[in-house]
């Protein structure tokens, strides 16, 4: 199956390697070198894969994502001269799917497209289309696994309860929906939910301290007060 992969990267030469790569796999590569070119590209091109330069002329490959973000959710990789772990923790917060730190070998990048396409149409994809309960889903760095009971955030796992697991479950496979504080307990422990019960709130608490979420403005598990919870697209 071919794929149509978007590159922005200023530097011509580094462009030209990795079309070479891709292109090599079956891909079909659209190159732009400059933030204006590439975010043409977006509006009019029908893109499976991005892999932004962080550091272009115009507009940056943060804001790039973030355009992105507000229509399509295809991973996103993202390339940089810097190695900071706050770049990198900037990207994958705004919604980048991997980062890659230059120089690279041009066959990591190529390994990396693929993973993230087979992850891409495996799970978020394919699943949907027919009906599948998916197995796996990858939201913006949070990476849950039913079949392994394990869950990863950015690449570190974190070490959760079976009743944290089934509650950060629940909310990855409603992405988007905002669940009621009953339905999340009926659902979890399998009980009527009663008044004035905050055994969910306690578990949201702790998940979110195992996910270092800061507290007044969470990036994964919002509060939707009077409601419930909600884990946005």
């Amino acid at each position: 199956m071919s794929y149509n992969i978007l590159v922005v990267d200023d530097e011509k030469e580094l462009a030209d390697v990795i079309e070479l790569y891709l292109t090599a796999d079956g891909c079909t590569v659209h190159k732009c070198y400059t933030g204006k070119e590439a975010l043409e590209c977006i509006a009019h091109t029908d893109l499976d894969l991005a892999i932004l330069d962080v550091m272009l002329p115009d507009v940056d490959g943060f804001q790039i994502c973030k355009k992105i973000r507000e229509k399509f959710w295809y991973p996103v990789i993202m390339l940089t001269a810097k190695g900071t772990d706050v770049d990198k923790i900037m990207g994958l917060t705004i919604g980048a799917d991997d980062y890659i730190t230059k120089p690279f070998n041009p066959l990591e990048v190529a390994a990396r497209v693929k993973t993230q396409l087979r992850r891409y149409r495996l799970y978020n994809h394919c699943a949907a289309k027919q009906g599948e309960p998916a197995r796996e889903y990858d939201i913006r760095g949070l990476v849950i696994n039913r079949d392994s009971h394990k869950c990863f955030l950015f690449g570190n796992e974190l070490q959760l309860t079976p009743i944290e697991f089934a509650i950060l479950w629940y909310l990855c496979e409603r992405q988007g929906v905002v669940v009621p504080s009953e339905e999340l307990f009926e659902a979890v422990w399998g009980e009527k939910f009663l008044q004035n019960n905050n055994t969910v709130m306690a578990h949201i608490g702790r998940l979110r301290e195992k996910m270092e979420e800061p507290a007044r403005n969470p990036r994964f598990i919002k509060t939707v007060w009077g409601i419930g919870y909600t884990i946005e697209k």
